[in-house]
């Protein structure tokens, strides 16, 4: 796998670079291990309704970016104090697959004299605190993998920027968030620096220095400000919503939003953080257009594989779920 360290620190730039390397990573390519970092700036997971998940007056105080990135997951705050790295390779598995990426990272902190274990779907944690958030996603043979690193984040910041759902955290206050999270260089001995930290995971998570191609830079800067610079990708319209239910499943918050109109669903939404190996559109097509009906749903969900959409679901507990 070879290795690429970003200069930029826009998250428009650097999210687009990611996609732009992803989409065109050659078959025989050996994959990419980035690492990166960004301004301040709050990054939304693929299926969430941003504006349920930012501080508006607060991000617009600041100026601080809202970026929605290609993955799922739930939002994040970023600064310079986030370490940032993503693994792009060509996979042929069709699942979401964390351990591989998450058990090199584990052994970089532990290099560095930190001890975390992986938790849950995609954490890393140290004392029973966060220090790492991932996400993923699958795509026509490959696997794009990313995550962050609490090395140093402002958390008085992150609080204000975010508002979290009641079910992940019930204050929004410095204290439940600090309860939660905790930046590695509290924990890290003494002199260790971001730096030492990026050549432990350089040397567990890739083989050889590789070459950013001036032609990949030109298409990431145009993705930019085609894509993650719009209105319309970050927050995009939503239409009024007649009926609105949320559960939070071991595999995720799962929000369901129907328009309906004389009985037939005229739109549908779905957000949350969970994980898919599809794009989530595909299930909103399938519903859109159909009988609010429990029976009618269920027989049109009854050949649909839900795992694709909901990574490690209970197939019969989402159908319920999307149905009733």
């Amino acid at each position: 796998m070879e290795f690429l360290s970003l200069d930029s620190f826009d998250p428009t730039f650097n999210l687009a670079l990611e996609e732009r390397l992803f989409t065109t990573l050659p078959p025989e390519h050996p994959g990419f291990f980035l690492l990166w970092q960004n301004n301040p700036s709050v990054i939304v997971g693929r299926n969430q309704c941003t504006a349920e998940e930012v501080n508006a007056a607060y991000v617009q105080r600041e100026n601080l970016p809202v970026v929605r990135r290609m993955t799922g997951g739930g939002a994040v705050y970023h600064d310079a104090g986030n370490l940032n790295f993503s693994f792009l390779e060509n996979r042929s598995s069709a699942k979401v697959d964390f351990l591989r990426f998450l058990e090199p990272v584990r052994l970089s902190l532990q290099d560095v004299g930190v001890t975390t274990h992986i938790s849950g779907r995609n954490d890393l944690e140290a004392d029973g605190r966060k220090i790492s958030g991932n996400a993923q996603l699958l795509s026509r043979g490959k696997i794009l993998h990313h995550g962050t690193l609490l090395v140093s984040l402002d958390f008085e910041r992150m609080c204000e920027a975010l508002t979290p759902a009641p079910e992940k955290i019930r204050s929004k206050g410095v204290a439940s968030i600090r309860a939660r999270v905790v930046n590695i260089s509290e924990l890290w001995p003494q002199g260790t620096t971001m730096e030492m930290l990026r050549e432990a995971l350089l040397a567990r998570c890739a083989d050889a220095k590789g070459t950013l191609n001036p032609g990949d830079a030109l298409a990431a800067q145009t993705l930019a400000r085609n894509k993650y610079r719009l209105w319309k990708w970050n927050y995009g319209a939503s239409p009024p919503f007649s009926e609105r239910k949320r559960e939070r499943f071991p595999w995720g918050l799962v929000e369901l939003r129907l328009d309906v109109r004389d009985g037939i669903i005229r739109s549908c939404r779905i957000y949350g953080d969970f994980f898919s190996a599809k794009p989530i559109g595909e299930l909103e097509a399938l519903l859109t257009g159909e009988k609010r009906r429990s029976a009618t749903l269920k027989h049109v969900l009854a050949e649909t594989d839900l795992e694709e959409f909901f990574s490690g679901c209970d197939a019969d507990a989402m159908r319920c779920f999307l149905t009733e």
